[in-house]
């Protein structure tokens, strides 16, 4: 039997490994598919060097992303209340629903704080009163928005 083969994925191979993965394949599959195609390269002290020093621009990125996460926590925190106004029927029973994209844009126009719609969770609001949204920044990194829905 043929002894294996290590190689560094320059890109992300499904079923065996992300961009700068090391991984042991068959010498034919490394020989004919992954290198040819440019999908890995062979282990060599200089590739690794390579791939560390990659590794650390992406902890580094990744830390910088989480550090701009927590700066807008607390931008969040210190901005109080937000007043949302929609136009109200009977009984304080508001037209439609207020929507993550409404929570988003009154964020932005509000504090200059630029969040993805997707990323807001709401409870259903569906009438005037005092809500609390969560703001999902960061993987690691959460925020508490308080909301006011008011008469327009």
């Amino acid at each position: 039997m043929a002894k294996r083969v290590q190689l560094v994925l320059s890109e992300d191979v499904v079923k065996l490994g992300k961009s700068g993965d090391m991984v042991e394949v068959a010498p034919g599959y490394a020989r004919n598919y992954l290198i040819p195609r440019g999908l890995g390269l062979r282990v060599t002290p200089g590739i690794l060097k390579q791939v560390e020093r990659r590794r650390e621009a992406e902890r580094q990125r990744k830390l910088e992303e989480k550090q701009t996460a927590e700066a807008q926590k607390t931008a969040i925190a210190t901005i109080g209340l937000l007043r949302i106004a929609k136009p109200v029927g009977e009984g304080e029973a508001i037209f439609g629903t207020v929507t993550n994209r409404e929570v988003a844009d009154v964020l932005k126009s509000f504090a200059g704080i630029d969040v993805d719609h997707r990323n807001i969770e709401l409870p259903e609001i569906n009438h005037l009163g005092k809500f609390e949204a969560q703001v999902k920044l960061h993987p690691e990194v959460a925020a508490t928005v308080s909301l006011e829905v008011v008469a327009e």
